[in-house]
């Protein structure tokens, strides 16, 4: 807000908000798998397969842009359950098996394309992603949804409970009757859900089919959710925030992107770092 006089413009603050509608969406799953002591790092690619799987509906099959739309954010839960299976069911490293769905749903994106982005879409698949409402960016408010459903599912209800049990101690979670493997699988399914719909939307911003697209897109959600800490939306609200104010700021100072890089992977070390001295604190007291 210094170096820049747009910085801190009401378009400005809007643009940051459309920016990290997509990043606060997957924020939300990402939490609640980092709740349980897993993470996610397919998403970026779930986006992109997402994204080009409607185009494909829509140009090739000619189906109508809502049902395309909602196979996109099927595809999104699929892969998001097969990680899932994998994590809960056969024990595969959480890490393992999302880098692997990460390889998967990116390479199904340019096999589907043969690397060529899907073009000629209908204009009015924009509005979704570009279009505004009460001069508030549309995905703004898809953004508040999701992050009022995060709150309630993870403060007001007995999932939320059970996720805030598996991460605090899964064993005793287990022998008080919570069922681990399900709980973990539905985790891993609304992550792809959220990731499904951040494709969609970024299909809409793009109005096209990318499937190159949200390639390190997951570095930014888990640095996100990270700043966040201790699974509370509120605070991931704010981690959200923040890393897009950086991203923007840095932007608008014409800072060079490898730059940008460094400092994203300085501010997500300085997060765990922080996390960690807190826990230490506290456990002290």
């Amino acid at each position: 807000s210094v170096l820049t006089k747009t910085f801190l413009s009401t378009k400005n603050l809007l643009n940051i908000c459309r920016q990290v509608s997509m990043t606060g969406i997957c924020a939300v799953g990402m939490t609640m798998v980092l709740l349980t002591g897993g993470i996610d790092i397919s998403i970026g690619s779930i986006i992109a397969l997402s994204g080009v799987v409607s185009a494909k509906l829509i140009n090739d099959l000619g189906f109508g842009i809502f049902p395309a739309m909602v196979v996109g954010v099927l595809v999104g839960i699929v892969c998001g359950l097969i990680s899932g299976i994998m994590v809960a069911h056969f024990e595969v490293p959480a890490l393992i098996a999302t880098l692997a769905m990460q390889t998967i749903a990116r390479g199904f994106a340019f096999i589907m394309t043969q690397g060529i982005p899907v073009y000629g879409l209908p204009e009015s698949i924009k509005t979704l992603g570009q279009g505004y409402f009460l001069g508030i960016p549309i995905p703004v408010y898809i953004l508040a949804l999701v992050f009022f459903i995060g709150w309630w599912m993870l403060e007001q209800t007995s999932f939320g409970r059970h996720l805030y049990a598996i991460g605090g101690n899964e064993e005793v979670a287990r022998l008080s009757g919570i069922n681990v493997l399900v709980k973990k699988i539905q985790i891993y399914s609304l992550s792809g859900f959220f990731a499904g719909l951040s494709g969609i939307i970024m299909l809409s911003r793009l109005n096209s089919g990318q499937p190159a697209t949200s390639e390190g897109f997951e570095m930014d959600v888990i640095t996100a959710a990270v700043l966040g800490g201790q699974g509370k939306i509120i605070n991931v609200v704010a981690g959200v925030l923040i890393m897009g104010m950086l991203s923007n700021g840095m932007t608008l100072m014409n800072l060079d992107e490898y730059w940008q890089w460094v400092a994203k992977g300085a501010v997500l070390l300085f997060a765990v770092a922080f996390d960690n001295m807190q826990r230490r604190r506290k456990a002290k007291t």
